[in-house]
């Protein structure tokens, strides 16, 4: 059949196609590029510590967000995860990758954490549906193609209460990341290792929702008890109680 699209879903699932095989390490598949990437745990990886984003602990410390139900987006080995279930948080986390996943459980088990841990795709339709308070989100919105942005704006708008938050660490422009535009990254047909953000570009993007903090995380320390890296910023936004603001009608910054 070559007639596919007769819905919004069926045009983002067209676009997926163009970054194939990248669009593996995030669709609904096996994940098998994650997969891989979570296979050898001695890698010099900085997320690959256990140690929770030092942003989020800072927000809770700073009582700017409270204990509900969490969601944790690209969860990888759980390290975001079981803090927020240390904290008294009622979590799901997701993962495409069944490695990253078994490695959360492992963790899991031996702190004893109850989280629940789900394997797939958190655009897809059986995905965690909330409604939560907390959605966390440490890298995976980076690695989304400038299309998915729709699915992401989507799922944070149908899964996060009123008054709820969203925690975001992305790459932070001029550190790390692409910095091709959207329409140069369809054009290279690739995310070239993750997308770099400007303080503008995510102010645009999540016009709908209000801004309590945007800033460069914190670089801590190998003794730190908080992982935190200079390369990326680490965002608080906050759902508004009521109708939010409406996106911006202008053009998005360069």
């Amino acid at each position: 059949m070559d007639r596919t699209v007769r819905s919004v879903d069926d045009v983002l699932a067209l676009m997926d196609r163009l970054f194939a095989p990248e669009a593996d390490r995030w669709t609904g598949g096996a994940g098998a590029w994650w997969d891989a990437f979570y296979a050898d745990r001695s890698q010099p990886v900085p997320f690959f510590v256990d140690k929770p984003d030092e942003h989020l602990v800072s927000a809770l410390d700073r009582g700017l967000i409270t204990p509900g139900r969490a969601l944790d987006l690209g969860c990888g080995p759980g390290r975001n995860a079981l803090f927020l279930a240390s904290r008294g948080f009622e979590v799901d986390a997701v993962d495409l990758s069944r490695g990253a996943l078994a490695w959360a459980g492992e963790r899991a088990a031996e702190a004893g954490a109850a989280v629940r841990f789900h394997h797939g795709d958190a655009f897809a339709p059986d995905a965690p549906d909330g409604p939560y308070d907390l959605i966390h989100d440490s890298g995976c919105f980076h690695h989304l193609p400038p299309h998915r942005r729709v699915s992401y704006l989507r799922l944070v708008e149908r899964s996060l209460v009123p008054g709820g938050h969203l925690v975001l660490t992305c790459f932070a422009s001029g550190a790390m990341g692409s910095e091709l535009s959207d329409a140069d990254l369809y054009g290279a047909a690739g995310l070239q290792g993750g997308l770099a953000y400007t303080p503008e570009s995510l102010r645009w993007i999540f016009s709908g929702m209000e801004e309590v903090e945007l800033r460069r995380m914190r670089d801590e320390p190998a003794g730190s008890p908080c992982f935190g890296e200079d390369f990326l910023w680490a965002a608080l936004l906050r759902k508004p109680d009521g109708p939010g603001p409406a996106p911006s009608s202008g053009r998005a910054p360069r």
